[in-house]
């Protein structure tokens, strides 16, 4: 082998170890980001639950009032509306 070849070969082995060390070291800053906003990102997540569960009973709660409202006037629009039309009518009347 020549001179040149063993360099060759040398800086190709060296590149190709730079590369994978960099890459190495980018997924272990990566999982130590991670870890540290897991927490941070848990507490906001669980805050935001509960307030998104508080919003959530509150509305619930609005609109079973209001449909339970409607199902009352609907009942009495019901009654009205029989009072209105009467009896149903005889095919035979009585003179």
């Amino acid at each position: 082998m020549s001179v040149e070849m063993i360099t060759m070969l040398i800086g190709i082995v060296s590149i190709l170890l730079a590369l994978a060390g960099a890459f190495g070291w980018m997924i272990h800053r990566m999982d130590v980001l991670e870890n540290r906003l897991e927490g941070k990102l848990g507490a906001r997540i669980d805050a935001g639950d509960e307030r998104l569960g508080a919003r959530i009973d509150a509305l619930d709660e609005k609109l079973g009032a209001r449909i339970d409202k409607v199902a009352d006037e609907l009942v009495e629009v019901k009654i009205a509306l029989a009072r209105v039309e009467g009896p149903p009518r005889h095919l035979i009347t009585a003179r």
